[in-house]
Parts: structure tokens; C-alpha cells; sequence
């Protein structure tokens, strides 16, 4: 798994628009490692058009960088899937915009076919903050979202964020750079284990390495400071399931919150919500969309 990220936003070092679009196309999936086609339209030329992005992907299929697998749909249309071969792995390896982020490519269809309906969920998350990034004059493009990043918790132990999100936001000449842990849920898994990131992510919020071998120092702080300034928000984003069984999940969510000690310290210090997928497609997530885990009223991400 990647290591985390370096503290400075992957827009510092983004790919010019001047970028060849099969080099964007090359650098989004080895970055998101797999989208579909209108994903990737959405991400890299949200002016542009379907025939265009399929055009390029037909190119770099044929020149053997790229694959794809096809979803099942009940509508009985065929929609992509693509990925990078392992040649095309292999050519993105040294791009300027990926370095620092060890790769983690889906280069097989065996692979794309167990990975591919929670790493388009992720990507759905990231194309709804990138479209009310364009919206509302805010920055958050394909190199502000890391996906599955890595941090030890002790003890053997690490815990796997499905993404690292970059934000900035920009009133009149004030910018405010957020950053986010974000949890994407198709409720796949008991709200009991969705629930226990939580205190995953409260251990992480407390955890200071040690020397291996050396008698204890005095702290240098919690290991997350080597990479964030402030300890990113966590926001949980829910999907798959009945509106009722989501908020249920976000009622244990919270639940966990008010009940244990070291979540309940975390709450204090980090803002915490939860939110469902379709509403940030809807509305934006700088809609009234989010609830606050510490409990209140509804309201955008960015006033947690």
C-alpha cells in the first residue's frame, strides 16, 4: 500500500493543461487506478466529449497501455472500465505528478473485476468535490486525491484511508487549505466494523513512534505531523443500501462517538461527519448535506 502522501498538494506539481490528453488520461489512472469512461471525461475535460475521451482510450488500448472490463448493467448498455496494463504501469512510473506515491495498479481483469465497484465509488466521491471545486471557484483537481494511503497505528498495525483529499478554498483573495480522510461505505460490511474506523482513526490521531532499540525520548509529537499540518477531517460517505439503513449506520457512527473514550477525545479536536453519496452528487457537498457525528444540524463540509 501507498505511504502517506507528501504534506505539499499534488496540484504544486499537476500536469498543464497544454498536457497531451493520453498522457492526463495515462497519469488519472495510474493515480485513481480504475474509472470509466465518462469518469474520466468528468475528470480531465469536463467541457469535452464523450467521442473524444473514447477516441484517446481506443489509441492507447491499441498501443497496449490500457484496458478495460465491462460492467454489468441492468439497462443493457456496455460501460468501461479502464486501467493501466502493466506497460503502462510501467510508463507512468516516473511521472513528475505521481512521484513520492508508491504505484498500486490494477493491471489485470481478474483484478479490475474484485476492485472495480469500490474504487468507482471512491472516484464518484472525488468528481462530486471536483465539480463543486469548478463551481464555486475552489481548487481540487485528479492529483488532490490520493487514494488508499497508508499510516501505521502501532503495534503491527495500520490503518488504509480510501483517499486523502486536498482542498482549497478561495474567498475573495483568503485561501484555506482543508484536507480530509475519506471513508467510502457501500455497505458491504456491518455498521459495527464501519464503525470501528473510528477508533482506528482516534489511535492514529495519538499514536508516536519510537526508535526501535533506544530508551523512550522526549516526543516529537504524533506521527501524523510528519505529513499534515492539522490532522485532516474524517468524512464518511455512505452508499448501497435503503436511505434508512444509511442512517442508521451514521447513528452508530455517532454512537461510537458519544460511547468511547478515544473517539470521543478525537471528536473533540477533528471534525467528523457523514454523508450519502447520492446527496453530494445532487446537491454538492457544500450543501447542507453532512452530518456532524458530534450531532447537530446538517450542514456543508467545510463548516463542520
Amino acid at each position: 500500500m501507498s505511504s502517506p502522501p507528501p504534506s505539499i498538494p499534488a496540484t504544486a506539481t499537476a500536469l498543464s493543461p497544454a498536457e497531451p490528453l493520453a498522457h492526463q488520461v495515462l497519469a488519472g489512472l495510474a493515480q485513481h487506478r480504475i474509472a470509466t469512461t465518462s469518469q474520466l471525461r468528468r475528470m480531465l475535460r469536463p467541457a469535452g466529449t464523450r467521442q473524444l475521451m473514447s477516441r484517446v482510450l481506443n489509441r492507447l488500448r491499441s498501443d497496449g497501455f490500457v484496458d478495460c472490463t465491462v460492467l454489468p448493467d441492468a439497462n443493457r448498455t456496455r460501460t468501461h472500465a479502464w486501467y493501466l496494463t502493466q506497460e503502462g504501469a510501467r510508463l507512468t512510473r516516473d511521472l513528475p505528478v505521481l512521484r513520492g506515491r508508491p504505484p498500486h495498479p490494477i493491471t489485470s481483469k481478474t483484478a479490475a473485476s474484485l476492485k472495480t465497484p469500490h474504487t468507482l465509488a471512491v472516484v464518484r466521491a472525488h468528481l462530486a468535490f471536483a465539480a463543486d471545486a469548478r463551481r464555486l471557484g475552489h481548487e481540487h483537481g485528479p492529483w488532490d486525491w490520493t487514494p488508499e494511503v497508508s499510516h501505521s497505528i502501532g503495534e503491527g498495525e495500520r490503518i488504509i484511508t480510501d483517499a486523502v483529499m486536498y482542498y482549497t478554498v478561495i474567498d475573495s483573495e483568503h485561501r484555506r487549505k482543508l484536507r480530509a480522510f475519506v471513508e467510502v461505505d457501500r455497505s458491504t460490511m456491518s455498521s459495527e466494523r464501519l464503525a470501528v474506523k473510528l477508533i482506528e482513526y482516534a489511535r492514529l490521531f495519538h499514536y508516536e513512534a519510537q526508535p526501535a532499540g533506544r530508551r523512550r525520548q522526549a516526543s516529537a509529537g504524533p506521527t501524523w505531523l510528519r505529513w499534515y499540518p492539522v490532522f485532516p477531517r474524517v468524512l464518511f460517505i455512505l452508499t448501497g443500501a435503503p436511505r434508512t439503513r444509511l442512517e442508521n449506520r451514521m447513528n452508530d457512527l455517532q454512537a461510537m462517538v458519544a460511547q468511547h473514550p478515544l473517539v470521543t477525545n478525537l471528536a473533540r479536536k477533528v471534525r467528523l461527519a457523514a454523508a450519502v453519496l447520492e446527496d453530494l452528487e445532487q446537491h454538492g457537498p457544500a450543501q447542507n448535506v453532512w452530518i456532524p457525528l458530534v450531532g447537530g444540524n446538517p450542514r456543508p463540509w467545510t463548516h463542520l
